[in-house]
This record gives C-alpha cells, structure tokens and sequence, in this order.
C-alpha cells in the first residue's frame, strides 16, 4: 500500500530545480518508507527508472561499476544487465540502500555531471564509518531526511481530518470538552500506531493491536540487527532500550553509564554518535543560553534521546513481554494508563517538533539557593525571538518552570506553551494546548 508523504512533493521541488545539478539522497531510519517513496515517484514522473537495490543487487549490476571511468559503457551495460531503456533526460536511476555498495555512491558526481539522466539514493546508516570509509562524498549530493510518517501523513492515511486541527489552532479558543476528548483519542491511536508504514498499513487493513505491535518488534529487531553490525559487544542496542527508562526518570540529560550499567569510555560517547546517525533516536541538546542561537549555544555533553517514532517507543516499553497484549493498547487509547507517563507524551511532542525539520532544545538552570533545576521541554526559535514548550501528561496545573522562564527570559520570549490532554486555555500569559496542536507551533514569521 503506498501512503502520500510530504517528502514527495520535495521530490517534486528536486527534480524541477535542482536535479541536473545534484542527485538526492534520501535519508532515515530503516523501514521509514524512503524505498518506496523513491520507487513511486519515479514510476509517476519519469518515462522509464531503474532501480538498483544493493541490498540484493547481482554481481552482474554491481561489475558495472567497474566501467564508470568509461560512462557510456557503464550506461549500455546497465540497460543490458536490467532489460531496461533509459532515455535522455526522461529517466531516472535509483540506487536503493546505496550504504551497502558505497562505490555507487562515489559514482554519483561523475553521474550527475554526465548531465544524462537524474539519480535518486536511499539510505540508512550512511554516515557509519565503514559506509563511508575510503570513498569521496559526492558533493552533487543533496539531503532529503525521511522520518516516520506525521500526524497529518496518519491522518491522510487513515481519512481523519488534520486541516480542521489547524483551523482550531488558529482560532485559539475551547473546542468543547466532547470534541477535544475525540481529538485526544485519535491522537493516541497514532500514538499506538506510530508512523511506520507498515503498522500504518497494519492499522488501515484491520488487524488488532497484537498484531500491529508485533509488526514493530520486527521492525526493532531490524534495528537491533544494524545495531550489531556496528557494535557486536551489544552496547548500542542497551544505550537504544535505555531510552524511555531514562525518559521515565526525568532526569536532565541521557546518561551512558545509566545505559551500560558502567562507568563511560571515550568509545562510547563515539557510539552514541553512531545511535544518532542511525536515525531511530532523536537528540536533543542542552541550549545554554537561549537568548542567543540555539546552535551556538549546543551543549554537546548535555542532550537527551528520543525514540524516532513514538509507536515503537510504546513497544519498547512493554518489551519485556512476549507481546503487548490488546489491553495495553485498550488502556492507552482510554487514557487509563498510569498517570505519571509524561514522559510518552513528550517523546511523542519531540516526534512532532522534529517532523517539521527542526533540531530540538532544551534549556536547564538552577534554582537559586537549590540543588534542584528549571527545565523547558522545548524550545523553538523564531528569528530573535523563541517559544517555550512544557508537555504535562494530563493536566496543567504546577508549571513553575515556565513561569521562570517567562520572568528569565521576558526581552527574547515570543510565546510560552504548556502541552497536555486539555482544552485549549490560558494562564498568565501562557497558551495551554492539546498535543494535537504541536504540529502548528511551527508557524512562520
């Protein structure tokens, strides 16, 4: 089944502006959906494609490579090899999972300036070192990162309405207490989903929520596998399950040692790079003063991790299990699950912040005369100014960091959000609002 994603219509953007200069490359997490996004849009706007799949791709496809220094060589024995006519200017070739075959992926620059055809690259893992090692990175290269689908990609799926959530948004007043109830459920379903294609597909063909999450156990274990790969002593898969744990306690920043039950070394502080580069996590950083550019203002030794699609963060936690039973499920989309679990829904709000293309802060202080702290969940710039966001779990009522933060930071505020299952509402200059809301915090100047 083939989902609409926002990357095509970027694919669209490629193809008319840039594409005679660059190839794209389309990066993310396994199982993200980028193949066939990549598949589908070639099929739709070229008059022919060839795709080249390295993770099964014969000796025959990949001795082709042999030739590129001879480019029309290359380009008869490719046609011969795939029984396949490209034509000029009208065709497009995929290399599909171009990490597992990194010569292709060197080849690109001499592709692209053979000005012939246009060139789409899939990926995962591809900033690794040994996907990277002794190859030139192609600078006629550009970046396209696939995520796991939103919530508007969800609810296109799955025929609910997300332009009237930003018509609510917009409106800034209650929206009722049944209806926001409604809104609240259907966010929370996506939250039991996720936005892996395939759970997605799982959710849409009928299957029950066993059956759903056992399509993301699979798809963790492909995880766990990569994971191997990179590091056999099992290290980056305890760092990945720590992460909702970590989440669970609040704490100000991800702890390694917390991970591995040990004392951290200077190897795995590289492997926490390698977790980020995998993209099923989310990082995000520590800003030290948010009066200035968040990016200048990275902590790189304070951060916290995310799981990249909140869907396997809820397996994840009832992993121990040898299946979350459909109670699980039950409960979640009955909100009758423990009411300390803030935590999810700020995994899930990470998850939405990052959809929309934005690195994601935090911002952490000291109490005077404390040893405790401040903390906002996140943070989001707008030019000079930036908005600050606290995620409640259920209601809004203790929200003392925020209002510090307001009285810290008046000069450089533009808005102050507390995100929960409540109402759309207001307190003291803050703007209280759904989750279902987040999306659209992501407004424009």
């Amino acid at each position: 089944m083939y989902f609409k994603r926002k990357a095509y219509d970027e694919l669209i953007d490629w193809k008319e502006k840039y594409a005679d200069r660059y190839a794209v490359l389309l990066e993310g997490a396994r199982r993200v959906g980028k193949s066939t996004i990549a598949e589908q849009f070639a099929k739709n706007e070229y008059k022919s494609y060839i795709l080249l799949d390295f993770s099964k791709a014969s000796s025959d496809v990949l001795e082709c490579f042999n030739d590129i220094h001879n480019i029309d060589m290359f380009f008869l024995r490719l046609q011969a090899v795939t029984g396949i006519d490209l034509f000029l200017h009208e065709s497009v070739i995929i290399f599909d999972e171009v990490q597992l075959f990194p010569k292709a992926r060197q080849a690109i620059k001499h592709l692209v300036k053979d000005g012939r055809y246009h060139y789409i690259e899939t990926g995962s893992l591809i900033s690794i070192k040994k996907n990277v090692k002794d190859i030139l990175i192609p600078s006629e290269e550009m970046k396209i990162k696939i995520y796991p689908m939103d919530y508007e990609e969800f609810c296109n799926a799955t025929g609910k309405s997300y332009t009237m959530l930003k018509t609510l948004f917009e409106m800034n007043k209650e929206v009722g207490q049944q209806v926001n109830r409604k809104l609240m459920r259907d966010l929370r379903i996506y939250m039991a989903v996720g936005g892996m294609p395939q759970a997605v597909e799982a959710y849409t063909n009928g299957d029950n929520f066993s059956m759903i999450d056992q399509v993301k156990r699979q798809i963790i274990n492909l995880y766990e596998e990569d994971f191997m790969k990179i590091d056999p002593s099992g290290r980056l898969s305890a760092m990945y399950h720590s992460i909702p744990a970590q989440l669970s306690k609040d704490v100000k920043k991800y702890r390694i040692s917390t991970a591995l039950g040990k004392r951290k070394s200077i190897k795995d502080d590289s492997l926490v790079y390698d977790l980020i580069d995998s993209k099923t996590v989310l990082p995000s950083y520590n800003s030290t003063d948010p009066r200035v550019s968040m990016s200048l203002t990275k902590d790189l030794d304070n951060y916290k991790l995310y799981i990249a699609d909140t869907g396997l963060f809820i397996t994840l936690m009832f992993v121990d299990r040898l299946v979350a039973e459909n109670e699980i499920y039950a409960k979640l989309l009955a909100d009758k699950l423990p009411a300390n679990l803030g935590y999810l829904y700020e995994n899930l709000v990470a998850q939405m912040v990052a959809a929309s293309g934005r690195e994601l802060y935090y911002h952490t202080w000291e109490k005077e005369g404390s040893t405790h702290y401040y903390e906002i969940d996140f943070l989001i710039s707008h030019g000079a100014k930036v908005s600050a966001i606290e995620v409640k779990s259920s209601g809004t009522g203790k929200h003392e960091s925020i209002l510090a933060f307001q009285k810290r930071y008046a000069k450089n505020i533009r808005d102050c959000f507390i995100v929960s299952q409540k109402d759309v509402n207001k307190k003291e200059n803050i703007r209280c609002i759904p989750v279902y809301m987040v999306p659209f915090l992501n407004y424009k100047e």
